[in-house]
């Protein structure tokens, strides 16, 4: 991929403070009377969201909080988005293609969909221009059917619909799991037992609604198989992870929740990672601190063509920020 640079656009900012006669009123009705062209479903929207902070830069998770007088709030307001994504021209890892879908590699970096923060140069974008007239339309659109995706900071295989009949076997398929999915992993410490599941209902974290997390209320079932492939002297261990479900930040969450946060995991790394990382040579800790995304690929992809009935199985070599890693971790 020649180009994985995402545009970024910050949001406008607002401040609102509350008033004397506001104490008693929920959030999001002090602010829909206060801020000019947000209704109060966007606001609402906007907290769950996590995009309003106090003063102190608490975020902000309940629409229905009730205000006390002289409070502060800002308010982070994203660009809103186009509603047709534009083609740009980019380099695609293709692995397959035909009249109906496509399976690629998505290097680590590129956004899979434009949203605020990235409106363009995503991987949407690179697939109009890529399959142009070849899109026969999903939804009546000709567009790229996304039935699944990739974090940014995951590189690996994805598999893309290209025409209504592929989009809607392959969601059905996604959503019964019945898509062969496995992806490889550096972790913090080295889970116990070396081979297992990590059950646990994933939803928004009520701390951060900018995170997810394990939750005891609510959430969707999720079921991660994990494997441990090698370890390093107790720091760290490379993992190998099946999805018997998929979630948002799946792999990253049930690896946290049981105290092995991904390398390089700027959203869920715990604080015990930086004591495991005493356990490192200086020159291996030098080289992590400068890997800067979730050490997570997605290796294996294996799935039933909706319209041939052919199996197709794909396998993906490590990329080689992760092939470096490794070495380092294997030089103690």
């Amino acid at each position: 991929m020649n180009d994985q640079q995402n545009t970024t656009r910050p949001a406008t900012t607002r401040n609102v403070e509350t008033l004397p006669e506001e104490a008693g009123e929920r959030l999001d009705r002090v602010l829909a009377a206060r801020l000019d062209g947000l209704s109060r479903s966007r606001l609402k929207q906007l907290i769950l969201d996590g995009s309003i902070t106090t003063q102190d830069g608490a975020t902000i998770s309940d629409p229905s909080m009730r205000v006390k007088p002289g409070q502060s709030f800002e308010i982070a307001i994203p660009e809103a988005v186009a509603d047709r994504p534009v083609p740009q021209a980019m380099t695609l890892d293709i692995r397959f293609e035909d009249a109906h879908l496509l399976v690629l590699e998505k290097p680590a970096g590129l956004v899979v969909h434009p949203a605020p923060g990235n409106l363009d140069k995503t991987l949407v974008n690179a697939l109009l221009a890529h399959c142009g007239d070849s899109l026969v339309g999903i939804g009546g659109v000709r567009r790229p059917g996304i039935v699944h995706r990739l974090d940014k900071g995951t590189s690996g295989l994805m598999v893309v619909a290209k025409s209504e009949a592929a989009h809607t076997a392959l969601s059905a398929d996604f959503a019964a799991h019945r898509i062969r999915r496995a992806y490889r992993a550096i972790v913090w410490g080295v889970p116990q037992p070396r081979n297992g599941e990590i059950v646990g209902n994933i939803g928004r974290s009520t701390a951060n609604r900018k995170k997810m997390a394990v939750v005891s209320h609510g959430g969707k079932t999720a079921k991660t198989h994990y494997q441990v492939l090698r370890e390093f002297r107790g720091a760290a261990a490379f993992v190998e992870c099946r999805l018997a479900t998929g979630r948002t930040h799946q792999i990253r969450v049930h690896m946290t929740e049981r105290g092995h946060p991904l390398v390089g995991d700027p959203t869920y790394g715990s604080a015990s990672s930086p004591r495991r990382a005493r356990l490192l040579p200086e020159e291996v800790r030098r080289g992590i601190a400068a890997f800067d995304r979730p050490a997570l690929h997605a290796y294996q992809l294996g799935f039933t063509h909706p319209i041939t009935g052919q199996s197709l199985d794909f396998t993906s070599e490590l990329p080689n920020d992760l092939i470096t890693l490794l070495s380092l971790l294997e030089r103690f």
